[in-house]
């Protein structure tokens, strides 16, 4: 808006004073860099906004059967009603809230609105249906009783609504910075505009005409304001924005080849000023992927995984206890192994199915040759009252054989007998049912569901009708099954705790397995807490200020715990807190936080839209990377800050000691627009553009109050200012005498050289901008080709201006000596601010 009005002013006092087009240059110039700003944001939105069309228009193309009127019809999930009665199968979502009127063994899972993975069983005595959930086997109708906003989903999405919309960080920061340049140049431009015209007024009341005043007086005081403006118009730092802009459209694109997708610009930059991350445990810590991780079999532990040869774990075990297990885990399922449509073999089933009959597959079991090899002729499915699932197998040859498995405790109760070392069928006497038990206790504290398995043979004495029998199995292992945490994690924790961000866990699961996670990946230390949901929401304000810095972990927290942990860290410690979510359950969370990271692959459409960043590997190393990028953004931002304060500064004093010393400007408007908007514009594209390094998280995190305009970037832009002034000053006063310069041509020709020696003290200065700590500012120049070429093409658009351009931009050509001085005291700059880097300050 500045801008705005002073390229209106810039434009009547140009062409009043210099007239058309000559006067017009500098307002236009202006004009020019607002709607190159305007254009580059514009632009930027516009592509985000084309990306995420498609995945609106498929998003509204589901469609569900229903009966309305009597009719079957398919229709719209927009259009569904309460009273109609929707048709569910296997793989839908739920589209609405509502009650279970008949079926068959539907298990809803409910992960993506609760966080539980394992999955719920829905019938007449437990008939609640839930939007956004998601039919994982059977098949029901179920009676519509809400839609849209007043279902489970629609609250969760009011959540949504509620803030969320306050400036980034760095946003805050720089309008600070951006206001105390603008007072400082307003107050410059005031008081060099009320030197001169006291000059003006001191003169004419010595010759007596005070009181007589001409149309040549109006026209000096005119430009004196041209001058006031043009100060103004330096001091105005048109260049943040567009650099703001410019580094996060950068960093936007390259994070997309590091598997995260911004949603929203300022996203970059507020993820490296993050100093806390709440991240989910399910699919973002770990795989969201049960799998057997651990078995004791033979009265041995063996480690399971999938990089393992089933070979080696094969010859490591008795062939006899192999080929039992093999039949055990493909009779006794409710999974099944199918070929889909790609012939790719997909397992279906529970997690905890799945796990074991992956196991089964790894160990290079045949499911279906497993199968045809005998007949089920009775399965006595998992009941939680019993705790266990059994079938009974009939052979080709004759006789029958129970499997059996389930709780590992009570399984191994009914066992008399185990397989030994050798494979053989031993009695199961009291120190090996002691050993057995140890082994169920150890994987427990491991955070693993245990499993027991066991048979015993029937002969052929066997009635389908009779029940299965409790006691006289043989045991033949147990297994311990796991989420396993995803590979990188654990290295990803220790980065963030290098780098100054808290890591805290936040999960729907049970305390014991969130709290062996946390301590396997880095995330619980001993001075932490873990809590309970439940428990966190009895806490008084009071308790929670005491309590929220010292939580690791919350375990069984519900969406709303969540965004009051989220609440808190931002609101009451001023935190910058990133959040992590695939859920449903999670989007209140990551609205209500400064950056939200949604899962791509597991994340669901509510917490994609939701989040600020779509991490499209679902890994937390990729978080890491956008931390990485994020501190890279603010970093480049502060450099070119650096640089531009330092043009800004001199070019300030330059004109400000010079209007009222001599009552002119040497750098004339067109000079003052060329080192200002297009050296700003090119200094933002060279330096915004500076791609991350490792060190960069080995730096404490600046967090919501650290000073943008640090105590290291004072030292370097006085520094720099204070050598700049002392070149151009010397310059202006003992020029001419220098150079030997006389004759009608001697100021323009000292102007030229006073502004070519300016210009080059930036290019030179850029370069040195490039590292504000460290004195080698030329490692890796040569590999960021569009600093490389930003700085060919200033010099390039320099020679040009003063060779051919004079006048346009009040220059004459200037001669080889003159030249090569010009560069030399540009080139002097850099010693001097290598010099200045070894002088201590604070770090505020």
């Amino acid at each position: 808006m500045i801008l705005a009005i002073c390229a209106l002013i810039s434009l009547a006092v140009g062409i009043t004073v210099e007239g058309w087009p000559k006067g017009a240059y500098d307002g236009l110039g202006i004009v020019l860099s607002i709607l190159l700003v305007v254009f580059v944001t514009a632009t930027s939105d516009y592509k985000q906004s084309l990306q995420f069309r498609d995945l609106d228009k498929e998003k509204k193309k589901i469609t569900v059967q229903v009966t309305r009127d009597g009719l079957r019809q398919k229709i719209s999930i927009f259009d569904l009603l309460p009273g109609d009665i929707v048709h569910l199968a296997i793989g839908d979502q739920v589209p609405a809230d509502g009650l279970f009127i008949s079926g068959f063994s539907v298990l809803i899972n409910e992960s993506s609105l609760t966080g539980e993975s394992e999955p719920v069983n829905v019938n007449a005595a437990s008939p609640f249906l839930l939007s956004g959930t998601k039919v994982q086997d059977g098949s029901c109708k179920m009676l519509v009783t809400t839609v849209g906003m007043r279902t489970q989903w629609g609250k969760l999405m009011a959540t949504l609504s509620e803030g969320g919309d306050d400036e980034t960080p760095l946003q805050v920061k720089l309008n600070g910075v951006a206001t105390i340049i603008g007072k400082i140049g307003l107050f410059f431009a005031v008081v060099t505009f009320a030197v001169l015209v006291q000059g003006l007024f001191t003169h004419k009341l010595q010759e007596g005409t005070h009181w007589i005043w001409s149309g040549d007086d109006a026209m000096e005081m005119l430009e004196f304001f041209a001058v006031a403006v043009t100060i103004v118009v330096v001091a105005v730092p048109e260049g943040l924005p567009l650099a703001v802009t410019l580094s996060l459209a950068f960093a936007m694109k390259k994070m997309m080849n590091d598997k995260a997708l911004v949603r929203h610009l300022a996203a970059c930059e507020t993820m490296g000023s993050s100093t806390s991350i709440c991240s989910d445990k399910t699919g973002t810590l770990t795989s969201n992927h049960m799998t057997v991780v651990k078995i004791c079999i033979c009265e041995e532990i063996k480690e399971v995984s999938s990089s393992n040869k089933s070979n080696n774990f094969r010859s490591a075990v008795a062939e006899s206890a192999v080929k039992i297990l093999i039949q055990s885990i493909f009779n006794n399922t409710g999974g099944e192994v199918v070929n889909n449509k790609d012939n790719e073999i997909e397992i279906l089933g529970t997690p905890t199915e799945t796990a074991l009959l992956e196991f089964g597959l790894l160990l290079g079991g045949d499911f279906q040759a497993e199968r045809q090899a005998s007949k089920i002729v009775k399965v006595e499915p998992f009941n939680s009252a019993k705790k266990r699932m059994g079938v009974v197998i009939e052979f080709p040859e004759g006789g029958f054989r129970v499997h059996c498995k389930g709780a590992s405790e009570i399984i191994l109760a009914a066992c008399d007998k185990v397989i030994d070392l050798n494979g053989d069928v031993v009695p199961l006497d009291e120190p090996t049912t002691n050993y057995l038990k140890n082994i169920i206790e150890q994987f427990a504290s491991e955070a693993l569901r245990t499993l027991c398995l066991a048979y015993m043979d029937m002969g052929t004495d066997f009635s389908v009708d009779g029940p299965l029998p409790l006691k006289g199995y043989t045991c033949i292992g147990i297994v311990g099954i796991k989420d396993p945490v995803r590979p990188g994690v654990k290295e990803s924790v220790a980065i963030c705790k290098s780098a100054g961000i808290t890591v805290r866990m936040v999960t729907g699961d049970n305390i014991n397995t969130a709290k062996a996670i946390a301590k396997e990946i880095g995330i619980l230390t001993d001075n932490g807490i873990a809590i309970e949901g439940p428990e966190f929401r009895e806490k008084s304000e009071e308790e929670l200020v005491e309590l929220i810095p010292k939580i690791q972990v919350m375990a069984r927290s519900s969406p709303m715990d969540k965004h009051t942990l989220v609440k808190h860290l931002r609101t009451t410690f001023g935190e910058v807190v990133a959040v992590t979510g695939d859920g449903t359950n999670d989007a209140p969370a990551l609205h209500e936080a400064d950056i939200g990271l949604a899962m791509g692959i597991a994340g669901t459409e509510v917490a994609k839209e939701s989040a600020d960043v779509i991490i499209l590997d679902d890994n937390f190393s990729t978080i890491v990377t956008v931390a990485k990028w994020g501190r890279s953004v603010y970093i480049n931002i502060q450099k070119f800050v650096q640089f531009q304060l330092t043009v800004n500064v001199v070019a300030l004093i330059v004109n400000f000691s010079s209007a009222c010393l001599t009552g002119n400007a040497p750098l004339t408007a067109v000079q003052l627009l060329w080192v200002n908007m297009i050296m700003d514009t090119l200094g933002a594209l060279a330096l915004a553009t500076e791609p991350p390094n490792d060190d960069l998280m080995k730096r404490s995190p600046v967090g919501r109050k650290g000073n943008f305009v640090s105590n290291v970037m004072w030292r370097n832009i006085l520094g720099q200012s204070v050598y700049q002034f002392v070149i151009i000053w010397y310059l202006q006063t003992r020029g001419k005498a220098a150079f030997r310069l006389d004759g009608p041509d001697s100021e323009l020709i000292l102007n030229t050289l006073i502004f070519n020696s300016f210009v080059f003290c930036q290019v030179f200065n850029e370069i040195s901008s490039r590292e504000m700590e460290k004195i080698n500012v030329l490692r890796g120049i040569l590999k960021n080709h569009v600093f490389v070429a930003v700085l060919s093409c200033t010099i390039i658009f320099q020679i040009i201006i003063v060779e051919f351009l004079g006048t346009f931009a009040s220059t004459c050509p200037l001669t080889l000596q003159q030249w090569f001085v010009s560069l030399a005291f540009g080139f002097l700059g850099m010693p001097i601010a290598a010099a200045l880097k070894l002088i201590p300050v604070g770090s505020n």
